[in-house]
């Protein structure tokens, strides 16, 4: 056949909104994230929400770029993933995947794949147009962050391991079934009635006659009562464990384990809130600002404790009563206030 009579191969399109599309692109950011299966657990998931939830609540000044959905989504990414690149244009467009050109250890240049709903595109921009934050940087990668599951992988797969077999014992251990005797008949009535009960979880799921039990060696007589299939989950310490390990991977994210226990009370909440906030999420606040200030070209400030009321008001009110009352006695005593104060490291 002659070359101009040779019919063209046919041309295949995709969108890429169709099912198999988000299916791969759901795949595509796990693989792209931590990669640990424990970001599935509720823990885990409970103490993302929390960083989202406070960095989404922000008061920001300096900048309208930093608006409460971005601030979400740069929690929830530095949460799964310990870092956020987002490009600086009409907004702060986060970034799904990036490449990163160094020199001196420091970004110079990005390559990022932007998303879309009808596929991702994929642009190269300057470190001064990217914003960048990271978390857990190690000195081999300075450029890159690590999520705080991967810095604790071993409990995080703890939690999710103990997790998992509770699940699997749930869905397909025979809880509630039991094994009875009844009187001898034919095997055919009697593989008719195992047929008739299985797959029912919480009945009968093995009948057993007189004659099998003795075909087996015991005695019919003291073979007449019923066992409980029912796994025996307290032997195990399967809630001992739970709660180990899921406290462990709260303390990775800043979440003290106290917040998930059922005996907690107001105060041990409100410390709670203040030991994330504080310790964890103000000094990621204060990188945020900085690289903020750095790229957008102004001073930005994002306050997290503000908002959220972390801090010890009745402490301070405490403190403050005790300097009004030493002011006042130093005073009466003929002794300059102000150099009193200064004696004592209070500027």
């Amino acid at each position: 056949m002659w070359p101009f009579t040779k019919r063209a191969e046919p041309e295949t399109r995709s969108s890429g909104a169709n099912y198999t599309a988000s299916i791969i692109a759901a795949r595509a950011s796990y693989f792209a994230g931590g990669g640990e299966v424990a970001e599935l657990t509720s823990a885990v998931q409970t103490c993302v929400s929390l960083w989202e939830s406070v960095l989404s609540g922000a008061d920001i000044s300096g900048t309208d770029l930093l608006d409460r959905r971005t601030m979400a989504l740069m929690g929830r990414s530095l949460a799964l993933r310990g870092e956020f690149v987002g490009i600086i244009g009409g907004g702060i467009i986060p970034a799904t995947d990036w490449d990163v050109s160094t020199r001196n250890a420091k970004p110079v240049a990005y390559r990022v794949s932007i998303p879309e709903a009808s596929g991702g595109r994929s642009e190269t921009r300057l470190a001064g147009e990217v914003l960048h934050i990271r978390i857990g940087s190690d000195t081999a990668t300075p450029w890159a962050g690590t999520p705080p599951l991967r810095r604790a992988a071993l409990s995080a797969n703890l939690l999710h391991e103990i997790e998992t077999a509770l699940r699997d014992t749930f869905r397909d251990a025979p809880i509630g079934s039991q094994v009875l005797p009844l009187p001898d008949s034919s095997a055919e009535d009697m593989e008719a009635m195992r047929q008739a009960i299985r797959g029912k979880q919480g009945q009968t799921l093995v009948i057993e006659g007189v004659a099998q039990a003795t075909a087996a060696g015991m005695n019919p007589q003291l073979g007449q009562r019923r066992d409980d299939l029912t796994p025996d989950l307290h032997r195990a310490e399967a809630a001992t464990l739970l709660e180990s390990s899921r406290g462990a991977v709260a303390e990775v994210f800043g979440v003290p384990r106290a917040f998930f226990n059922p005996a907690s009370t107001g105060p041990v909440f409100r410390e709670v809130q203040r030991h994330l906030v504080q310790y964890t999420l103000s000094p990621l606040a204060k990188l945020i600002s900085d690289e903020a200030s750095t790229k957008l070209g102004g001073a930005v400030s994002v306050d997290v404790e503000t908002p959220t009321q972390a801090y010890d008001t009745g402490g301070r009110a405490r403190a403050l009563s005790g300097i009004v009352k030493a002011m006042a006695e130093a005073q009466e005593a003929g002794i300059d206030p102000e150099k009193a104060m200064r004696l004592v490291g209070w500027e």
